[in-house]
Protein backbone atom coordinates (compact mmCIF):
# COMPACT_ATOMS: atom_id res chain seq x y z
CA UNK A 1 0.00 0.00 0.00
CA UNK A 2 1.18 3.52 -0.73
CA UNK A 3 1.40 6.30 1.84
CA UNK A 4 -1.78 7.71 0.31
CA UNK A 5 -3.54 4.42 0.97
CA UNK A 6 -2.46 4.46 4.59
CA UNK A 7 -3.77 8.01 4.85
CA UNK A 8 -7.16 6.70 3.73
CA UNK A 9 -7.17 4.69 6.95
CA UNK A 10 -6.19 7.53 9.27
CA UNK A 11 -8.33 10.14 7.53
CA UNK A 12 -11.25 7.72 7.63
CA UNK A 13 -10.94 7.44 11.39
CA UNK A 14 -10.71 11.22 11.70
CA UNK A 15 -14.01 11.53 9.83
CA UNK A 16 -15.66 8.89 12.00
CA UNK A 17 -14.27 10.21 15.29
CA UNK A 18 -14.01 14.00 14.82
CA UNK A 19 -12.12 15.68 17.60
CA UNK A 20 -10.41 12.48 18.67
CA UNK A 21 -7.10 12.64 20.49
CA UNK A 22 -4.45 11.79 17.90
CA UNK A 23 -0.71 11.49 18.32
CA UNK A 24 1.50 13.73 16.22
CA UNK A 25 3.21 11.10 14.08
CA UNK A 26 2.21 7.73 15.44
CA UNK A 27 5.77 6.89 16.46
CA UNK A 28 5.46 7.25 20.24
CA UNK A 29 6.80 4.26 22.15
CA UNK A 30 5.58 4.54 25.74
CA UNK A 31 7.47 2.44 28.25
CA UNK A 32 5.77 1.29 31.41
CA UNK A 33 6.09 -1.26 34.18
CA UNK A 34 5.50 -4.92 33.36
CA UNK A 35 1.92 -6.11 33.84
CA UNK A 36 0.46 -9.59 33.32
CA UNK A 37 -1.62 -8.92 30.19
CA UNK A 38 -1.02 -12.04 28.07
CA UNK A 39 2.16 -12.30 26.01
CA UNK A 40 5.62 -11.87 27.53
CA UNK A 41 6.96 -8.35 27.77
CA UNK A 42 10.23 -7.13 26.32
CA UNK A 43 12.00 -5.80 29.43
CA UNK A 44 14.39 -2.83 29.42
CA UNK A 45 16.69 -2.38 32.43
CA UNK A 46 16.79 1.03 34.07
CA UNK A 47 20.23 2.61 34.56
CA UNK A 48 18.96 5.13 37.10
CA UNK A 49 16.79 2.73 39.12
CA UNK A 50 18.97 -0.24 40.01
CA UNK A 51 17.22 -3.59 39.68
CA UNK A 52 14.12 -2.13 38.05
CA UNK A 53 12.86 -2.55 34.50
CA UNK A 54 10.65 -0.83 31.98
CA UNK A 55 8.44 -2.95 29.72
CA UNK A 56 7.94 -2.10 26.06
CA UNK A 57 4.17 -1.80 25.56
CA UNK A 58 2.28 -4.84 24.30
CA UNK A 59 -0.47 -2.35 23.43
CA UNK A 60 -1.58 1.09 24.64
CA UNK A 61 -4.44 -0.63 26.51
CA UNK A 62 -4.04 0.90 29.97
CA UNK A 63 -2.97 4.27 28.63
CA UNK A 64 -6.01 4.70 26.40
CA UNK A 65 -8.32 3.57 29.21
CA UNK A 66 -6.80 6.20 31.48
CA UNK A 67 -7.40 8.79 28.76
CA UNK A 68 -11.09 7.86 28.82
CA UNK A 69 -11.13 8.15 32.61
CA UNK A 70 -9.47 11.57 32.32
CA UNK A 71 -12.23 12.87 30.04
CA UNK A 72 -10.82 12.40 26.54
CA UNK A 73 -13.88 10.70 25.13
CA UNK A 74 -12.37 9.79 21.72
CA UNK A 75 -8.89 8.59 20.88
CA UNK A 76 -7.00 6.98 18.04
CA UNK A 77 -3.36 6.35 17.28
CA UNK A 78 -1.11 4.46 14.91
CA UNK A 79 0.75 2.71 17.73
CA UNK A 80 3.91 0.59 17.80
CA UNK A 81 3.62 -2.49 20.00
CA UNK A 82 6.01 -5.21 21.13
CA UNK A 83 5.41 -8.79 22.25
CA UNK A 84 7.96 -11.44 23.12
CA UNK A 85 6.11 -14.47 21.76
CA UNK A 86 6.62 -17.26 19.26
CA UNK A 87 6.50 -15.99 15.68
CA UNK A 88 4.43 -17.16 12.72
CA UNK A 89 3.38 -15.88 9.30
CA UNK A 90 1.14 -13.11 10.72
CA UNK A 91 3.13 -12.25 13.85
CA UNK A 92 6.32 -10.25 14.49
CA UNK A 93 7.98 -9.00 17.71
CA UNK A 94 7.29 -5.39 16.67
CA UNK A 95 4.01 -4.56 15.01
CA UNK A 96 1.72 -1.61 14.34
CA UNK A 97 -1.84 -1.11 15.58
CA UNK A 98 -4.61 1.19 14.41
CA UNK A 99 -5.86 1.88 17.89
CA UNK A 100 -9.29 3.29 18.76
CA UNK A 101 -11.00 3.97 22.09
CA UNK A 102 -14.26 5.76 22.86
CA UNK A 103 -16.48 6.55 25.82
CA UNK A 104 -20.25 6.10 26.09
CA UNK A 105 -20.49 3.71 23.13
CA UNK A 106 -21.52 0.07 23.32
CA UNK A 107 -20.39 -2.97 21.29
CA UNK A 108 -22.73 -2.30 18.39
CA UNK A 109 -21.57 1.32 18.07
CA UNK A 110 -17.88 0.43 18.02
CA UNK A 111 -18.37 -2.51 15.65
CA UNK A 112 -20.44 -0.35 13.28
CA UNK A 113 -17.79 2.39 13.24
CA UNK A 114 -14.86 0.06 12.59
CA UNK A 115 -16.76 -2.11 10.10
CA UNK A 116 -17.58 1.03 8.11
CA UNK A 117 -13.91 1.98 8.19
CA UNK A 118 -12.76 -1.39 6.84
CA UNK A 119 -15.48 -1.56 4.20
CA UNK A 120 -14.56 1.92 2.96
CA UNK A 121 -10.86 1.05 3.01
CA UNK A 122 -11.28 -2.04 0.82
CA UNK A 123 -13.63 -0.19 -1.53
CA UNK A 124 -11.32 2.81 -2.02
CA UNK A 125 -8.01 0.93 -2.22
CA UNK A 126 -8.95 -2.35 -3.93
CA UNK A 127 -12.39 -1.69 -5.38
CA UNK A 128 -13.75 -4.56 -3.26
CA UNK A 129 -17.19 -4.18 -1.69
CA UNK A 130 -18.08 -6.13 1.44
CA UNK A 131 -21.68 -6.62 2.40
CA UNK A 132 -22.74 -6.44 6.03
CA UNK A 133 -20.40 -8.62 8.07
CA UNK A 134 -22.02 -11.70 9.64
CA UNK A 135 -21.68 -12.29 13.40
CA UNK A 136 -20.69 -15.71 14.74
CA UNK A 137 -20.43 -16.74 18.42
CA UNK A 138 -17.07 -18.20 19.37
CA UNK A 139 -18.68 -21.49 20.44
CA UNK A 140 -20.11 -21.94 16.95
CA UNK A 141 -16.80 -21.02 15.29
CA UNK A 142 -14.94 -23.62 17.36
CA UNK A 143 -17.60 -26.27 16.82
CA UNK A 144 -17.86 -25.84 13.05
CA UNK A 145 -14.34 -24.73 12.13
CA UNK A 146 -12.05 -25.53 15.07
CA UNK A 147 -10.79 -21.95 15.13
CA UNK A 148 -11.54 -18.59 16.76
CA UNK A 149 -10.70 -16.98 13.39
CA UNK A 150 -12.48 -19.18 10.83
CA UNK A 151 -11.73 -18.91 7.13
CA UNK A 152 -15.21 -18.94 5.63
CA UNK A 153 -13.89 -19.24 2.07
CA UNK A 154 -13.35 -22.96 2.69
CA UNK A 155 -16.61 -24.98 2.58
CA UNK A 156 -15.41 -27.77 4.90
CA UNK A 157 -16.85 -28.12 8.42
CA UNK A 158 -16.16 -30.15 11.52
CA UNK A 159 -19.08 -32.26 12.74
CA UNK A 160 -19.24 -33.71 16.26
CA UNK A 161 -20.00 -37.45 16.38
CA UNK A 162 -19.33 -38.41 20.03
CA UNK A 163 -22.84 -39.72 20.53
CA UNK A 164 -22.30 -42.46 17.91
CA UNK A 165 -19.02 -43.68 19.37
CA UNK A 166 -19.60 -43.79 23.14
CA UNK A 167 -20.46 -47.50 23.23
CA UNK A 168 -18.08 -48.91 20.60
CA UNK A 169 -15.31 -51.27 21.69
CA UNK A 170 -12.71 -49.16 19.87
CA UNK A 171 -11.13 -47.31 22.83
CA UNK A 172 -9.42 -44.74 20.60
CA UNK A 173 -12.90 -43.32 19.99
CA UNK A 174 -14.88 -44.55 23.00
CA UNK A 175 -12.50 -43.01 25.57
CA UNK A 176 -12.69 -39.42 24.26
CA UNK A 177 -16.39 -39.83 23.39
CA UNK A 178 -17.16 -40.41 27.08
CA UNK A 179 -14.89 -37.65 28.41
CA UNK A 180 -16.56 -34.21 28.70
CA UNK A 181 -13.18 -32.52 28.19
CA UNK A 182 -12.60 -34.33 24.91
CA UNK A 183 -14.05 -34.15 21.45
CA UNK A 184 -14.66 -36.64 18.61
CA UNK A 185 -15.14 -34.93 15.29
CA UNK A 186 -15.52 -35.83 11.61
CA UNK A 187 -14.39 -33.79 8.60
CA UNK A 188 -15.79 -34.68 5.18
CA UNK A 189 -13.68 -33.92 2.10
CA UNK A 190 -15.70 -34.06 -1.15
CA UNK A 191 -14.01 -36.22 -3.78
CA UNK A 192 -11.25 -37.20 -1.37
CA UNK A 193 -11.61 -40.97 -1.79
CA UNK A 194 -9.10 -40.84 -4.64
CA UNK A 195 -6.47 -39.50 -2.24
CA UNK A 196 -3.39 -41.80 -2.28
CA UNK A 197 -2.11 -43.33 0.96
CA UNK A 198 1.05 -41.20 0.90
CA UNK A 199 -1.04 -38.04 0.93
CA UNK A 200 -3.07 -39.34 3.88
CA UNK A 201 0.20 -40.16 5.67
CA UNK A 202 1.42 -36.61 5.00
CA UNK A 203 -1.78 -35.20 6.52
CA UNK A 204 -1.34 -37.52 9.50
CA UNK A 205 2.13 -36.03 10.08
CA UNK A 206 0.67 -32.55 9.68
CA UNK A 207 -1.97 -32.96 12.42
CA UNK A 208 0.78 -34.41 14.63
CA UNK A 209 2.24 -30.89 14.79
CA UNK A 210 -0.84 -29.94 16.83
CA UNK A 211 -0.61 -32.89 19.21
CA UNK A 212 -2.91 -35.33 17.39
CA UNK A 213 -1.80 -38.95 17.83
CA UNK A 214 -3.15 -40.03 14.46
CA UNK A 215 -5.69 -39.37 11.71
CA UNK A 216 -8.38 -42.01 11.25
CA UNK A 217 -10.33 -41.98 7.98
CA UNK A 218 -13.06 -43.70 5.98
CA UNK A 219 -13.02 -43.67 2.19
CA UNK A 220 -16.57 -43.84 0.85
CA UNK A 221 -16.27 -45.82 -2.39
CA UNK A 222 -19.85 -47.14 -2.64
CA UNK A 223 -22.26 -46.52 0.23
CA UNK A 224 -24.89 -48.85 -1.19
CA UNK A 225 -22.47 -51.77 -0.76
CA UNK A 226 -22.38 -51.38 3.03
CA UNK A 227 -19.09 -52.22 4.76
CA UNK A 228 -17.68 -53.59 1.50
CA UNK A 229 -18.06 -50.16 -0.05
CA UNK A 230 -16.01 -48.48 2.70
CA UNK A 231 -12.22 -48.48 2.76
CA UNK A 232 -10.75 -47.91 6.22
CA UNK A 233 -8.83 -49.68 8.98
CA UNK A 234 -11.45 -48.57 11.55
CA UNK A 235 -14.78 -49.73 10.05
CA UNK A 236 -14.46 -53.21 11.56
CA UNK A 237 -14.49 -51.62 15.03
CA UNK A 238 -17.72 -49.60 14.58
CA UNK A 239 -21.23 -50.98 13.95
CA UNK A 240 -22.49 -50.22 10.43
CA UNK A 241 -25.60 -48.47 11.81
CA UNK A 242 -23.41 -45.98 13.68
CA UNK A 243 -21.20 -45.49 10.63
CA UNK A 244 -24.23 -44.74 8.49
CA UNK A 245 -25.50 -42.15 10.98
CA UNK A 246 -22.06 -40.48 10.92
CA UNK A 247 -21.88 -40.51 7.12
CA UNK A 248 -25.40 -39.09 6.89
CA UNK A 249 -24.57 -36.39 9.43
CA UNK A 250 -21.52 -35.17 7.50
CA UNK A 251 -23.29 -35.53 4.14
CA UNK A 252 -20.85 -38.10 2.74
CA UNK A 253 -21.50 -39.51 -0.73
CA UNK A 254 -19.61 -41.88 -2.99
CA UNK A 255 -16.13 -40.58 -3.74
CA UNK A 256 -15.67 -38.71 -0.43
CA UNK A 257 -13.23 -39.28 2.41
CA UNK A 258 -14.09 -38.57 6.05
CA UNK A 259 -11.29 -37.78 8.51
CA UNK A 260 -11.70 -38.19 12.27
CA UNK A 261 -10.15 -36.56 15.34
CA UNK A 262 -10.52 -37.93 18.88
CA UNK A 263 -8.64 -36.38 21.79
CA UNK A 264 -8.77 -33.43 24.18
CA UNK A 265 -11.08 -30.79 22.75
CA UNK A 266 -8.29 -28.26 22.25
CA UNK A 267 -6.10 -30.73 20.36
CA UNK A 268 -8.92 -31.91 18.10
CA UNK A 269 -10.07 -28.37 17.31
CA UNK A 270 -6.57 -27.13 16.55
CA UNK A 271 -5.52 -30.20 14.56
CA UNK A 272 -8.64 -30.64 12.43
CA UNK A 273 -9.12 -26.88 12.18
CA UNK A 274 -5.62 -26.58 10.71
CA UNK A 275 -6.20 -29.63 8.49
CA UNK A 276 -9.37 -28.01 7.18
CA UNK A 277 -7.38 -24.94 6.10
CA UNK A 278 -4.63 -27.04 4.52
CA UNK A 279 -7.10 -29.21 2.61
CA UNK A 280 -8.93 -26.11 1.39
CA UNK A 281 -5.75 -24.71 -0.15
CA UNK A 282 -4.24 -28.02 -1.31
CA UNK A 283 -7.44 -29.06 -3.10
CA UNK A 284 -8.36 -25.57 -4.39
CA UNK A 285 -11.69 -25.53 -2.54
CA UNK A 286 -11.89 -21.78 -1.84
CA UNK A 287 -15.32 -20.44 -2.83
CA UNK A 288 -14.56 -16.70 -2.87
CA UNK A 289 -11.71 -14.19 -2.57
CA UNK A 290 -12.77 -12.41 0.64
CA UNK A 291 -14.77 -13.65 3.62
CA UNK A 292 -14.99 -11.20 6.55
CA UNK A 293 -16.97 -11.75 9.76
CA UNK A 294 -17.25 -10.77 13.40
CA UNK A 295 -16.58 -13.38 16.08
CA UNK A 296 -18.42 -12.53 19.30
CA UNK A 297 -19.45 -13.98 22.68
CA UNK A 298 -15.98 -14.95 23.84
CA UNK A 299 -15.63 -16.55 27.28
CA UNK A 300 -14.09 -14.28 29.89
CA UNK A 301 -11.50 -16.91 30.84
CA UNK A 302 -9.81 -20.03 29.54
CA UNK A 303 -8.55 -22.86 31.71
CA UNK A 304 -4.87 -23.76 31.95
CA UNK A 305 -3.61 -27.33 32.26
CA UNK A 306 -3.26 -26.86 36.03
CA UNK A 307 -6.87 -25.73 36.40
CA UNK A 308 -6.08 -22.03 36.89
CA UNK A 309 -7.72 -19.40 34.71
CA UNK A 310 -6.30 -16.77 32.38
CA UNK A 311 -8.10 -13.93 30.65
CA UNK A 312 -9.04 -14.92 27.11
CA UNK A 313 -8.48 -11.37 25.82
CA UNK A 314 -7.06 -9.28 28.66
CA UNK A 315 -8.11 -8.73 32.28
CA UNK A 316 -9.70 -5.34 31.53
CA UNK A 317 -12.48 -6.81 29.36
CA UNK A 318 -15.97 -6.36 30.78
CA UNK A 319 -18.05 -9.49 31.44
CA UNK A 320 -21.74 -9.91 30.61
CA UNK A 321 -22.66 -10.47 34.26
CA UNK A 322 -22.45 -9.00 37.75
CA UNK A 323 -19.36 -9.31 39.98
CA UNK A 324 -21.24 -11.81 42.17
CA UNK A 325 -22.20 -14.01 39.20
CA UNK A 326 -18.66 -13.82 37.85
CA UNK A 327 -17.06 -14.93 41.10
CA UNK A 328 -19.62 -17.72 41.60
CA UNK A 329 -19.09 -19.29 38.16
CA UNK A 330 -16.21 -17.70 36.25
CA UNK A 331 -15.91 -20.53 33.72
CA UNK A 332 -19.42 -19.81 32.41
CA UNK A 333 -18.99 -16.04 32.07
CA UNK A 334 -19.03 -14.47 28.61
CA UNK A 335 -17.23 -11.24 27.81
CA UNK A 336 -18.19 -8.14 25.86
CA UNK A 337 -15.42 -8.80 23.35
CA UNK A 338 -15.40 -8.94 19.55
CA UNK A 339 -12.87 -9.83 16.84
CA UNK A 340 -12.99 -8.93 13.16
CA UNK A 341 -11.71 -11.82 11.03
CA UNK A 342 -10.82 -11.87 7.34
CA UNK A 343 -9.80 -15.00 5.42
CA UNK A 344 -8.78 -16.83 8.57
CA UNK A 345 -6.72 -13.92 9.93
CA UNK A 346 -7.69 -11.79 12.92
CA UNK A 347 -7.69 -8.23 11.59
CA UNK A 348 -8.43 -6.69 14.95
CA UNK A 349 -10.02 -7.24 18.30
CA UNK A 350 -11.55 -5.20 21.04
CA UNK A 351 -14.03 -5.09 23.88
CA UNK A 352 -16.07 -2.95 26.18
CA UNK A 353 -13.76 -2.33 29.14
CA UNK A 354 -14.36 -2.63 32.87
CA UNK A 355 -15.12 0.83 34.25
CA UNK A 356 -16.09 -0.23 37.78
CA UNK A 357 -13.43 -0.78 40.44
CA UNK A 358 -15.32 -3.61 42.19
CA UNK A 359 -15.69 -5.53 38.94
CA UNK A 360 -12.01 -5.03 38.07
CA UNK A 361 -10.94 -6.33 41.47
CA UNK A 362 -13.26 -9.33 41.07
CA UNK A 363 -11.62 -10.22 37.74
CA UNK A 364 -8.18 -9.93 39.34
CA UNK A 365 -9.26 -12.23 42.19
CA UNK A 366 -10.59 -14.84 39.74
CA UNK A 367 -7.21 -14.72 37.98
CA UNK A 368 -5.45 -15.37 41.27
CA UNK A 369 -3.95 -11.90 41.56
CA UNK A 370 -3.72 -11.00 45.25
CA UNK A 371 -4.75 -7.59 46.60
CA UNK A 372 -1.12 -6.69 47.21
CA UNK A 373 -0.18 -7.63 43.65
CA UNK A 374 -3.21 -5.76 42.32
CA UNK A 375 -2.06 -2.63 44.06
CA UNK A 376 1.57 -3.10 43.06
CA UNK A 377 0.93 -3.72 39.35
CA UNK A 378 -2.39 -2.02 38.69
CA UNK A 379 -2.70 0.51 41.50
CA UNK A 380 -2.71 3.45 39.10
CA UNK A 381 -5.69 1.95 37.23
CA UNK A 382 -7.64 1.03 40.37
CA UNK A 383 -7.02 4.49 41.82
CA UNK A 384 -8.32 6.07 38.62
CA UNK A 385 -11.44 3.88 38.60
CA UNK A 386 -12.40 4.78 42.15
CA UNK A 387 -12.99 8.39 41.09
CA UNK A 388 -15.60 7.27 38.56
CA UNK A 389 -14.99 6.26 34.98
CA UNK A 390 -17.29 6.48 31.96
CA UNK A 391 -18.35 3.28 30.18
CA UNK A 392 -15.79 2.88 27.42
CA UNK A 393 -14.42 0.44 24.88
CA UNK A 394 -12.45 0.18 21.72
CA UNK A 395 -10.72 -1.92 19.12
CA UNK A 396 -7.23 -2.26 17.65
CA UNK A 397 -6.54 -3.37 14.09
CA UNK A 398 -3.23 -4.89 13.04
CA UNK A 399 -2.03 -2.50 10.33
CA UNK A 400 0.66 -4.91 9.13
CA UNK A 401 -1.89 -7.73 8.78
CA UNK A 402 -4.24 -5.47 6.86
CA UNK A 403 -1.47 -4.56 4.43
CA UNK A 404 -0.40 -8.22 4.16
CA UNK A 405 -3.89 -9.32 3.14
CA UNK A 406 -4.57 -6.38 0.84
CA UNK A 407 -1.32 -6.85 -1.08
CA UNK A 408 -1.74 -10.63 -1.35
CA UNK A 409 1.44 -11.31 0.63
CA UNK A 410 1.78 -14.70 2.29
CA UNK A 411 3.66 -13.43 5.35
CA UNK A 412 3.70 -10.29 7.45
CA UNK A 413 7.48 -10.19 6.91
CA UNK A 414 6.89 -9.20 3.28
CA UNK A 415 5.26 -5.89 4.26
CA UNK A 416 7.51 -4.86 7.18
CA UNK A 417 10.84 -3.09 6.71
CA UNK A 418 13.66 -5.03 8.41
CA UNK A 419 11.51 -7.89 9.72
CA UNK A 420 12.79 -10.42 12.24
CA UNK A 421 13.34 -14.08 11.46
CA UNK A 422 11.28 -16.97 12.87
CA UNK A 423 13.63 -16.99 15.88
CA UNK A 424 13.08 -13.24 16.49
CA UNK A 425 16.54 -12.27 15.24
CA UNK A 426 17.57 -9.45 12.88
CA UNK A 427 19.70 -10.81 10.03
CA UNK A 428 20.97 -7.37 8.98
CA UNK A 429 22.18 -6.07 12.36
CA UNK A 430 22.84 -9.50 13.92
CA UNK A 431 20.60 -8.55 16.85
CA UNK A 432 20.19 -9.61 19.58
CA UNK A 433 23.87 -9.41 20.44
CA UNK A 434 26.18 -9.42 23.41
CA UNK A 435 26.74 -6.30 25.54
CA UNK A 436 30.10 -5.32 26.98
CA UNK A 437 30.79 -5.63 30.72
CA UNK A 438 30.91 -1.85 31.26
CA UNK A 439 27.38 -1.37 29.89
CA UNK A 440 26.10 -4.23 32.01
CA UNK A 441 27.62 -2.70 35.15
CA UNK A 442 25.90 0.62 34.40
CA UNK A 443 22.61 -1.28 34.20
CA UNK A 444 23.34 -3.19 37.43
CA UNK A 445 23.16 -6.52 35.58
CA UNK A 446 25.32 -9.59 36.02
CA UNK A 447 24.96 -12.44 33.52
CA UNK A 448 24.61 -15.97 34.77
CA UNK A 449 27.12 -18.31 33.18
CA UNK A 450 25.47 -20.64 30.67
CA UNK A 451 26.08 -24.38 30.91
CA UNK A 452 28.43 -25.53 28.15
CA UNK A 453 26.98 -27.82 25.52
CA UNK A 454 28.47 -31.32 25.68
Amino acid sequence: LTQANVEVITDGIAEILPGAVRTADGQEREVARATPEGARDYLVPSRTHAGSFFALPQSPQLFKQLLMVAGFDRYYQIAKCFRDEDLRADRQPEFTQIDIETSFLDEKDIMDITETMVRNLFKEVLGVEFGELPHMPLAEAMRRFGSDKPDLRIPLELVDVEDQLKDVEFKVFAGPANDPKCRVTALRVPGGASMPRKQIDDYTKFVGIYGAKGLAYIKVNERAAGVDGLQSPIVKNIPLDNINVILDRVGAVDGDIVFFGADKAKIVSEALGALRIKLGHDLNLLTCEWAPLWVVDFPMFEENDDGSLTAMHHPFTSPKCTPEELEANPAAALSRAYDMVLNGTELGGGSIRIHDKAMQQTVFRVLGISEDEQQEKFGFLLDALKYGAPPHGGLAFGLDRLVMLMTGASSIREVIAFPKTQSAACVMTQAPGVVDAKSLRELHIRLREQAKAE
